[in-house]
């Protein structure tokens, strides 16, 4: 594996700190800026937003660019919009300097898998986008609880300074490893142009394998984005519990990252199908067990592992379906990731304002798991092939089995 594949990871690794850190800080920026907890969990999707809008917009942006221009321009963005977060005094500012990092971090993503797949041959595609992904999981194992440690003793933009400081080696480690050709094509190939790849990332094949990536980050990110009060008001723990307990989401995550990474190449659709299956009953297991301090604990993070193996190895589907489209379908992962980010904190923030208590967005979760299983399961019924068309199919085989494949010679075959 390239030395700059893990490099890209390291970037993602402190802007992931970044996107998810909120989910430990919301009680103390709804105190301090003096605004409710679902207009601080805003926040996170207005992050989200950025990510979805940015993500095809700033791979178009940044279509033409040398990938290390792209990669660093972007890394410099979301430096600067944590510096000025960290300082502003209200909410709206705070609101538009998440936004237009996500903007940045968008880019950085879209371009960054693009990137990451294209150094690698075919048989370590699913790895590169693991380590890529990766960096998401290790900002859960040891930056999110570490901006929650911060946020509880020098209060919340503590975290946000960390951040900007974090992404500077990681500026450097880019603007010396990362290759300079041309973003999301390898060097010396020919452009795909902007019309083809919209048509297969478009196509029937695609959409329903978008809209399930979706559907799971929605769940993903509905119980995370409100983990700190459903442990702190629901199950009983304390405040120092935590960051112990996204470290255990992250660890899971960690681990689930790896393993899709190892089998998503080879079985995509296993990977997946059981990921969403075990997450659906993992979702409502949490909801019904969020008052018991040690069942919660221990389910964390096995849905970390669920939650992140199901969505890398949908990443690496994306990935893999859509070879015509080099410079956009990192762009689309990306996009359909951050619209569930978007989706399931809106969707967590409603139920927790109808008063259905703070058990309510992990039941949110389990409803979006439902929904993502039908989508899967309509698409593959769909593409079952009817009873004439199996006979005529294996009519065809028979053939082909007489006759050989075209160019073999007769008697050739075992």
């Amino acid at each position: 594996m390239p030395f700059a594949v893990y490099v890209l990871g390291l970037a993602v690794f402190a802007q992931g700190t970044s996107e998810f850190m909120l989910s430990g800080l919301l009680s103390g920026i709804a105190a301090d800026l003096g605004v409710s907890l679902s207009a601080a969990g805003l926040l996170t999707s207005a992050f989200a937003v950025g990510m979805v809008v940015g993500a095809p917009l700033m791979a178009l942006f940044s279509r033409a660019w040398p990938r290390r221009r792209a990669l660093l321009l972007f890394l410099a963005v979301f430096v600067a919009v944590h510096v000025a977060g960290a300082l502003t005094p209200g909410y709206g500012v705070l609101l538009a300097t998440r936004f237009v990092g996500a903007l940045a971090n968008a880019g950085f993503w879209a371009v960054a898998l693009s990137t990451a797949v294209a150094m690698v041959p075919d048989r370590l595609k699913g790895r590169a986008a693991a380590v890529v992904v990766g960096g998401v999981t290790i900002a859960c194992v040891v930056g999110v609880p570490a901006g929650a440690v911060l946020g509880e003793s020098w209060g919340w933009r503590s975290a946000f300074w960390a951040v900007a400081i974090v992404s500077l080696p990681a500026f450097v480690a880019v603007l010396r490893t990362v290759p300079g050709g041309r973003g999301g094509t390898d060097v010396g190939a020919d452009p795909v142009s902007v019309r083809d790849e919209l048509r297969v990332l478009t196509g029937p094949r695609l959409r329903p394998v978008l809209l399930t990536m979706a559907l799971v980050q929605g769940a993903t990110f509905c119980a995370f984005s409100y983990l700190e009060p459903l442990l702190t008001r629901e199950t009983g723990l304390g405040a120092g519990w935590v960051p112990v307990s996204l470290a255990l989401f992250g660890a899971g995550a960690f681990a689930g990252v790896t393993v899709a990474g190892r089998f998503a190449d080879a079985h995509p659709v296993a990977v997946v199908a059981t990921g969403m299956a075990a997450l659906t009953v993992g979702w409502s297991a949490l909801a019904s067990a969020a008052g018991s301090p040690v069942l919660t604990l221990a389910l964390i993070p096995l849905l970390g592992l669920l939650a992140f193996g199901t969505g890398t190895a949908l990443i690496t589907r994306v990935l893999g379906l859509a070879p015509g489209a080099p410079t956009l379908a990192g762009a689309f992962s990306t996009t359909a990731f951050n619209l569930g980010a978007t989706v399931g904190p809106w969707a967590g923030g409603l139920a927790l304002d109808a008063g259905f208590g703070y058990r309510a967005p992990v039941g949110v979760s389990a409803a979006l798991m439902v929904l993502a299983l039908l989508v899967a399961a309509t698409t593959a019924k769909s593409r079952r092939p009817r009873a004439g068309e199996r006979r005529l199919s294996a009519v065809n085989r028979c053939a082909r089995g007489r006759r050989g494949s075209p160019g073999e010679r007769p008697g050739t075959r075992l």
